[in-house]
């Protein structure tokens, strides 16, 4: 493995904010070049209610489909005990996921406006999913409102730390620390890792941050320097929250997968992905949902492009 693991997050946190959706032909052929590409973890899908979430109606079909590549793990999202039931059923048939992932919020108030339910329930939730999952998956927690609630405001990072350890106890060996509405600043993420990193070091912090405010990529090389080595991005900066939730006005998508690793590359660190095979998969992207996506790289192409061109132009 590299130093650094990206997990590709277009298929499942880009998609959920897309009104129409690619047909399951196309994520098929998406998650294959993201593979290709040397993903080593691909988020794919996500056991969504069918009637809430139609475009991820297709969550059991793709997983039976997708191609497998050694190495490679696929997580689907599990936001309640049953789609728990249909990742375990799934994995009977012979093409469950990898991994699956496990959301709680860090504050009350975004629990129930998202969740429905308070932060004891949904705490209780995890736990009998957790353990319905126990052994037949790599289990990942999910914290969201991590840097800050649109509620509640500021969110205290011991509460993060405490939750941290609570997933740890459950068996979570990966942890996404979500900055839902890009509202951390490099100095929170860096603090907070640390913590994270020195009070829970039993479970692997995974930065996970929306560039809301165009702080993103400041925040995962804040993450990087306090120890951070998982990071989730999404082709085109796509994604975050669904359209249908009011509180995230703008651009509320993911960091862009092209955008931070050409940084990564740019500074010589080890992260495992064929950049000509990323820059291919960054167009299909663009193809899939028929339009131009927010990354800056695939505007201007990879630096040592650019500088071959200049090079030739001067010639």
């Amino acid at each position: 493995m590299p130093n650094i693991v990206i997990c590709e997050c277009f298929a499942r946190d880009g998609l959920q904010h897309e009104p129409a959706p690619p047909a399951t032909a196309v994520k098929l052929s998406l998650l294959a070049d993201f593979a290709a590409a040397g993903f080593h973890r691909i988020e794919a899908t996500s056991y969504s209610h069918p009637g809430r979430v139609p475009g991820f109606a297709d969550a059991s079909d793709l997983l039976a489909r997708l191609p497998r590549r050694p190495g490679v793990a696929y997580k689907a999202t599990c936001p309640n005990p049953r789609a728990v039931t249909r990742a375990l059923e799934d994995l009977a048939a012979g093409h469950g996921a990898e991994e699956i992932s496990l959301l709680v919020s860090a504050t009350e108030a975004h629990t129930q406006r998202n969740l429905r339910a308070n932060r004891d329930a949904q705490w209780a939730r995890v736990a009998q999913m957790a353990q319905m999952a126990q052994g037949r998956f790599r289990v990942v927690g999910v914290i969201s409102m991590a840097l800050g609630c649109p509620f509640e405001g500021a969110v205290d990072p011991g509460r993060v730390v405490a939750d941290a350890a609570r997933f740890a106890d459950l068996g979570c060996s990966l942890l996404t620390v979500g900055d839902t509405i890009g509202a951390g600043t490099p100095q929170q993420v860096r603090r907070l890792f640390r913590r994270l990193l020195d009070e829970v070091p039993q479970i692997v912090p995974v930065a996970h941050f929306h560039d809301t405010r165009g702080s993103a990529i400041a925040n995962c090389i804040a993450a990087l320097e306090a120890g951070a080595t998982h990071f989730d991005s999404a082709m085109g900066g796509v994604g975050g929250h669904p359209t249908k939730i009011s509180y995230g006005a703008g651009d509320t998508g993911n960091v862009a997968t092209e955008d931070l690793i050409a940084l990564f590359e740019a500074e010589g660190l080890d992260h495992g992905i064929d950049m000509l095979a990323l820059m291919r998969a960054s167009q299909a992207c663009e193809e899939a949902l028929g339009r131009r996506l927010m990354s800056r790289v695939a505007r201007t192409g990879l630096w040592r492009d650019a500088a071959e061109t200049r090079e030739k132009e001067d010639v």
